[in-house]
């Protein structure tokens, strides 16, 4: 694989990504890193190659060695509303807006850029080029299922600690069988199907 090149002439970068476009359940979360360039943490790699322990090891190092770290959100009303993809962007500009230092430039894990008050650029399969971008999935991903598992305590009856609200098979016979909660995504499919909404 072709190593990353970053952009000339910007020294603090930000990685930014998402976690929880797809599922039905909850806000899509983002994060955005800017990582310490004199701590390395070995490891780094997209989320959804890392086994769930490496993960919250590696995000404990994360928050504990990059210069700035911060989650950007957006709620399934506002998922409703604008759609999932303008959500998205929308909370990876929260999450950039959000860090304790401003970045010089933003790299944006896939295909599209939010609207930043600094330069950005997407990067296609950046969370396992970008060390920044490799962080930001895993401190998303981490966030994102802690708040299934806190929803799964709150509706035990539909186990999302078990598919952290994607439409598996679980998740539509649960919602089938119990209706949806006020956290479903109401413009997404399944959902309107189960509210008669189809």
């Amino acid at each position: 694989m072709t190593p990353f090149v970053y952009p000339s002439g910007y020294s603090v970068f930000a990685g930014v990504d998402e976690v929880g476009r797809g599922p039905l359940v909850g806000d899509v979360v983002t994060a955005a890193v800017i990582l310490d360039p004199k701590q390395a943490i070995a490891g780094l790699n997209d989320s959804k190659k890392l086994s769930e322990k490496k993960r919250l090891v590696l995000a404990e190092e994360i928050k504990q060695h990059a210069i700035a770290w911060a989650i950007g959100r957006a709620t399934p009303q506002e998922i409703d509303k604008l759609n999932i993809l303008h959500a998205t962007m929308l909370a990876m500009s929260r999450a950039v807006a959000a860090l304790s230092v401003t970045p010089e430039f933003a790299l944006i894990d896939g295909n599209r850029e939010p609207q930043l008050s600094i330069p950005c650029q997407a990067v296609i399969k950046g969370d396992g080029l970008v060390a920044e971008i490799s962080a930001a999935s895993i401190i998303a991903k981490v966030a994102r299922d802690q708040e299934m598992v806190e929803l799964d305590a709150r509706y035990p009856d539909y186990q999302f600690a078990k598919h952290k609200g994607y439409p598996t098979a679980l998740h539509l016979e649960m919602l089938e069988k119990h209706g949806a909660i006020a956290e479903h995504r109401r413009s997404f499919k399944p959902v309107q199907r189960v509210l008669g909404e189809l």
